[in-house]
Parts: C-alpha cells; sequence; structure tokens
C-alpha cells in the first residue's frame, strides 16, 4: 500500500505539472458527455471498446523472440492514435490490483501526456474477484483514483457480493463506502476536485452519474443467481463470461483432448442475455470479426476486442451493422 500511494503522488505531480490547465475549464459537459460510453448507451446505440495494447507482444510458437518491452509512452502513444473504439479495457488488475496499480498509473499518466481524457479514451479496468477483505473495497477506490470510467467485477456469485462492489464505487455522500480521496481522477476527466466528487457516481442508479460498473457472470453459481443480479439497481452492463463458461461445459476425453458442449455453453450465454432483457440492462460479448454481426442480432450491445487487425476489423463491422 505504501508503494502504491508514493506512485500516485510522483504521478500526480507529474500530470499535474504537465498539464496546468487541467481541470480549471469552465462550464464542464452533462456526466453523460463525461462518459461516452453512457451517451451511447443512453441513444440504445452498441459500444465498442478495444483491449489496451500489450506491453510485450504475444510469443510466436517455435519463436525464442518475444520482442522488446513497449514503454509505457508508446503504449499510450499507440492507444491514444487509434480513435474508433468507445472505450480502452485493461485486464491486468484481475490477477491482483495492489501489484498491477503502479503500471497501471505509469499508462494513464502516459494516455494524458498523449492528449487523451476520459472523455476521448474511457478506460474501463477488470479488478480481482471482490471479497469481504476491507482490501478488496479499498482497491475499487484505488482504481477509480487513476482516473478510470469503469471497473468490471468478476465472477459475481451473488448480489451481495455485488451490492458490496457497488457500494465501494459510491462516495459517502451518495450512500456508499468510497472514501473522498479522489487521487488523479479530476486530472484524467479534466475537472476540478468538486466538479469530479459532483459527476463520479453509478450511472443509470444516479442520472447524472458518469461511472459505469460493468459485471461479469462466469460460474454455475453466478448463472444460478443471474436473474437476481441482473435485478440490482446500478449494473452499467452485464457480461456473460463467455471464455470461462466455455471452460464450464467442456471435459476431457480419453486421449486427452478438450470436448466442448456447444449447445450447453451458448445457452449460458443466451441465459445471461436473456436477463438483461428482461431487466433492461446493457449485454456485452467478447466478439470478433466473425460473430459480432450475429451478437449484434441478437441483442448484445456492448462488445471488446483485442487489439490488433482483427480488432479493428471487428470494429469496422460492428460499426457498419449497426448504423453507428
Amino acid at each position: 500500500m505504501r508503494s502504491w500511494s508514493a506512485g500516485l503522488l510522483l504521478i500526480t505531480v507529474l500530470g499535474c505539472a504537465s498539464d496546468e490547465g487541467a481541470g480549471t475549464a469552465a462550464a464542464p459537459p452533462r456526466s453523460s458527455e463525461l462518459n461516452p460510453m453512457i451517451a451511447l448507451q443512453r441513444r440504445d446505440q452498441p459500444v465498442f471498446g478495444l483491449y489496451a495494447p500489450r506491453a510485450r507482444r504475444r510469443s510466436v510458437p517455435g519463436s525464442e523472440d518475444p520482442g522488446p518491452v513497449k514503454t509505457a509512452q508508446q503504449l499510450a502513444g499507440e492507444t491514444t492514435a487509434y480513435e474508433r473504439g468507445d472505450f480502452v479495457f485493461v485486464g491486468s488488475m484481475e490477477g491482483g490490483v495492489e501489484r498491477a496499480l503502479p503500471a497501471f498509473a505509469e499508462f494513464m499518466s502516459a494516455m494524458r501526456d498523449a492528449g487523451s481524457t476520459a472523455e476521448t479514451h474511457p478506460l474501463v479496468v477488470k479488478m480481482q474477484k471482490i471479497s469481504n477483505d476491507p482490501d478488496s473495497v479499498a482497491h475499487i477506490g484505488q482504481q477509480l483514483n487513476a482516473g478510470v470510467s469503469a471497473i468490471v467485477f468478476v465472477g459475481v456469485e451473488s448480489v451481495e457480493e455485488l451490492r458490496l462492489g457497488l457500494d465501494a464505487m459510491r462516495f459517502g455522500s451518495n450512500g456508499g463506502t468510497r472514501s473522498d480521496d479522489v487521487g488523479w481522477a479530476p486530472t484524467y476527466w479534466n475537472l476540478t476536485e468538486e466538479e469530479y466528487r459532483k459527476r463520479a457516481d453509478l450511472w443509470p442508479l444516479n442520472p447524472d452519474g458518469a461511472l459505469l460498473n460493468h459485471t461479469i457472470i462466469e460460474s454455475h453459481e453466478g448463472l444460478a443467481h443471474v436473474r437476481e443480479i441482473a435485478a440490482v439497481p446500478g449494473i452499467g452492463v452485464l457480461w456473460p463470461g463467455a471464455g470461462t463458461l466455455r471452460r464450464l461445459f467442456s471435459s476431457t476425453d480419453a486421449e486427452g483432448r478438450r470436448q466442448v458442449d456447444a449447445g450447453a455453453w451458448e445457452a449460458a450465454i443466451q441465459q445471461v442475455l436473456s436477463a438483461c432483457q428482461e431487466f433492461n440492462v446493457a449485454c456485452g460479448y467478447p466478439a470478433n470479426a466473425d460473430d459480432i454481426e450475429t451478437r449484434l442480432r441478437q441483442g448484445f450491445s456492448v462488445f471488446v476486442m483485442n487489439w490488433g487487425e482483427n480488432g479493428f476489423e471487428t470494429i469496422e463491422k460492428g460499426r457498419a451493422a449497426a448504423g453507428h
């Protein structure tokens, strides 16, 4: 915790020094305009996002050279240069917020230096599974203080777990448990601290809020309670964890090969979509160029794709199919 606090202090000073006018703009836009994902959802338009580019490319089978490691500045420049996505998705903190947060904060600082803001390149981040551990709740505030626009709760299995996380995204003045500290967030949002505190509440629970929650269903337990989970006010997007659910409905045959019950896997995905539609919650899906049009027709409306040519192609196909 102390190392992260020191890192955030340094990043805050550097960020403010590189952008002296940040946070002083008069008449800031409405909260839905501060978060373009909310603006799109309000208009019932699909939302297309990309995973942030990787610091090191995936190794090629048979090659011992994984390639050079990109700096935060290089990654931010690459991310900022792409303007066809509606959000940037980062999954590094799912394996541990405390471990990954300093590098993420450095990336956020580089994004701001490269000209990005929460309005042009909103960040959506996955965090580790929520628990009753006080540190788990504190991690939510730490990520928000880094300037993110949405937090993804993974493997949600109960209403109680979800509500614990939603409360941690809201300041005490709004009935939540988030501390009054705002960290570096106002700088990336181009707001004063006072304005940020007014805007940083959950939409659609607060119609004027500018923060989003994404919740992922990834287990049999979660599927069993998906309707109760979808009914909780405050969810912005509900996702079937398609890759994780696929593993739930697969087994190993006598020769050691994985066999997937494709019908059961798809039924689980559709079960989550059905709950979304019943309770009027946007439904997300990790699409690719082969299935984006099908998932749009089915009713999914928020999508995330891998960074790279396939992801760029998927966004273009999705935009064309939706007339977006």
